[in-house]
């Protein structure tokens, strides 16, 4: 009776049981696992989700756990099984599984032997796996490798090394991608960004100062603050070894539309960006960028859409380390009931996003 299904954190969801109640009505698929229900009429218990013809509403009571069901004279629905694990924990399940796989291969195994080994077809898995992580195997994978290269540079002796540490294969093949993956050659990466170029400038808006930098692959951070100088500062530390270029008037447009974006969110703010991160921080990042402007998630909703609901507290570290303000939305992530956490640029600035992308003034 120990199913995960059965256990209940539904947060500001699903609280009153007109909630849940709608929640029935409409086959509600968020609501599987916060709860369960009972029908006085059968003397059975299900799901949320269950696909039974819908009881009466004077028949149905609500509880947080199978436990409680069964305590109250309730047996388990044999059609929905309320006892097992939810479909989204298998699915979470499944997909904590392949990334495992992916994590521990030397060469990126493929799609059709990921499904394979976690019993999926593999259009269901890399539907699956897109859906719990918002990346697809393919781009995890890539990640993961981009990962462990930056991790083997930083503490092999030789770039030989960190090739062969990495899993690659040959040095062809990771010549073929090391660029892609490092945003400039593999020794400047171990020389701590040296000779590479980063432009910058700093800008006023209606939340303080404002540093936008951007690498040739695209913009690396996107900060917020009080000081200009500490700013700069803060980019320094960064990119210690780099070229770092400011006040170049052409560059200035770029943050010309960042603090258009800021005035005005509902614009979007499409840019190419140079996401530099372990493979976990990108997924969270992912995750963050598909949240719509004006809502929020908790940090667990994050954790259970990268199939990981267990790692909360990492993920909001990773909202800590965003060096990407706006364009990677963290201040969308708030606690799971609801109130404002913890945010890099102050929780200030985070109530302010939030109000105006809300429409408020």
């Amino acid at each position: 009776m120990a199913a995960a299904s059965c256990q209940t954190e539904s947060g500001s969801r699903f609280v009153t049981n007109d909630d849940r109640w709608q929640a029935l009505v409409d086959r509600t698929p968020d609501a599987d696992g916060l709860f369960v229900y009972s029908v006085r009429s059968t003397g059975v218990y299900c799901r949320p989700v269950c696909p039974s013809r819908l009881a009466l509403r004077k028949n149905v009571d609500f509880y947080a756990t199978c436990h409680d069901a069964e305590r109250a004279g309730f047996r388990p629905c044999k059609r929905c099984r309320p006892t097992e694990e939810s479909l989204p924990e298998r699915h979470a399940e499944v997909v904590a599984r392949a990334c495992r796989l992916i994590e521990a291969a030397d060469e990126a195994p493929s799609l059709d032997e990921l499904a394979e080994s976690v019993g999926m077809s593999r259009c269901h898995l890399h539907r699956v796996f897109k859906a719990q992580t918002g990346v697809t195997p393919k781009g995890y994978a890539k990640a993961h490798r981009t990962h462990r290269v930056r991790d083997e540079l930083t503490r092999s002796a030789t770039v030989t090394e960190a090739i062969y540490g990495a899993g690659f294969q040959s040095n062809s093949r990771f010549y073929e991608s090391s660029n892609a993956m490092l945003g400039m050659t593999p020794r400047t990466f171990r020389a701590g960004g040296d000779g590479a170029t980063i432009r910058f400038a700093i800008g006023d808006c209606w939340l303080g100062s404002i540093l936008v930098a951007a690498s040739d692959k695209g913009v690396c951070a996107i900060l917020l603050g009080d000081d200009p100088d500490e700013l700069a500062r803060d980019l320094q530390d960064r990119f210690s070894n780099a070229q770092l270029i400011g006040g170049d008037p052409d560059f200035e447009r770029l943050i010309a539309r960042v603090v258009g974006f800021l005035e005005t969110p509902s614009m979007g703010l499409d840019l190419p960006l140079d996401i530099r991160g372990t493979a976990f921080q990108q997924r969270v990042w992912e995750a963050l960028r598909a949240i719509p402007a004006g809502t929020t998630v908790s940090y667990a909703e994050i954790a259970e859409r990268i199939g990981q609901p267990k790692s909360v507290r990492a993920v909001a570290q990773a909202c800590g380390a965003n060096a990407l303000a706006v364009a990677i939305p963290c201040h969308r992530v708030v606690r799971t009931d609801g109130s404002l956490s913890g945010y890099r640029w102050g929780v200030d600035r985070k109530s302010q996003l939030l109000r105006r992308e809300r429409g408020a003034s």
